[in-house]
């Protein structure tokens, strides 16, 4: 089945697909996100035209194949380039760390994606509040195959597009409930719901006045407001303060020992600009952090409450 439209992009600098697009799979079964076994990505999504799902293969270094089905497959296309890190310069980019630097030598198309989606980061980055990953992915896996649209196009396996804002804010409390969220989780995601409109022009916005607007509503903190720059708004600044290990993941790897948020926001302050980033290429070079000695986070069923 050919697509819909389909463009060859060659994009300013070494990019490498599954390094950038990675970050935005909600665990191996997503239904927004796929990797078939040609090694394409394919992802579905809720653009202002209409439903789309985009196939993306790496040709090269910096050229990538894109293919789109649905209504909104002219709107997804023009949206690529800047998911798969067009605007992310790294020229004359170092840290300073050895370790590091070769980190970015060795993934010199790692790049800070930007979906300019904000919705479709900003919901399941609610569901990841306070509960575990698996559980998080889960709910989201739930609620897209039971709210969302099927995915448009011949998609390598059933695939949903995420729910549209009035979708979500028709959900009621036994659909939440048998996925799994708690009543504050699921009240924070209907009240942003409301004003999906203002939350999507924030991609628009500089980083730190994007962020500013995303936390006026109430249940959206500084980590899901990080959470989500890194994803819809491409800023290689956003540390997600407040994250369960990552505090003590940084300060291992920099000082080897645990540190609070505060001591990680100063032990990264030599890269301000490119925290994000830096703590990216940590993750790229394998680096250890903190080791699981600690108690970790429990499974809570909300379904039994």
């Amino acid at each position: 089945m050919g697509a819909d439209l389909a463009i060859d992009w060659r994009a300013p600098h070494e990019t490498d697909v599954a390094q950038t697009l990675g970050v935005l799979a909600r665990g191996p079964g997503d239904p927004a996100f796929a990797r078939s076994a040609d090694g394409a990505i394919w992802r579905a999504t809720l653009t202002d035209a209409g439903a789309a799902t985009v196939r993306i293969v790496q040709r090269s270094h910096d050229l990538v194949r894109l293919e789109a089905w649905g209504p909104g497959a002219e709107a997804a296309l023009a949206l690529a380039p800047s998911m798969l890190g067009e605007r992310d310069d790294t020229t004359g980019f170092r840290t300073g760390i050895e370790s590091l630097d070769a980190a970015h030598r060795r993934n010199p198309g790692l790049r800070v994606t930007r979906t300019a989606r904000v919705m479709e980061s900003l919901v399941p980055a609610i569901l990841e509040q306070k509960v575990i990953s698996v559980q998080a992915h889960a709910s989201w896996r739930r609620l897209l195959h039971a709210f969302g649209a099927p995915a448009p196009g011949p998609v390598p396996r059933p695939m949903r597009v995420p729910p549209s804002a009035d979708a979500w804010r028709g959900i009621p409390s036994w659909e939440w409930h048998r996925a799994g969220v708690d009543p504050r989780r699921a009240a924070v995601i209907q009240r942003v719901a409301v004003r999906a409109t203002r939350i999507e022009e924030a991609a628009e916005l500089a980083p730190a006045e994007a962020a500013a607007r995303l936390t006026l509503f109430p249940g959206v903190g500084p980590w899901t407001a990080a959470e989500v720059a890194q994803r819809a708004f491409g800023d290689p600044d956003a540390v997600s303060v407040g994250d369960y290990h990552l505090a003590n993941y940084v300060g291992h790897v920099l000082h080897g020992r645990d540190m609070t948020d505060d001591e990680m926001l100063d032990a990264l302050e030599p890269w301000a600009g490119q925290r994000y980033r830096v703590i990216r290429l940590m993750m790229a070079a394998g680096l250890r952090g903190r080791p699981r000695r600690g108690p970790r986070m429990e499974f809570v069923d909300h379904r039994g409450r």
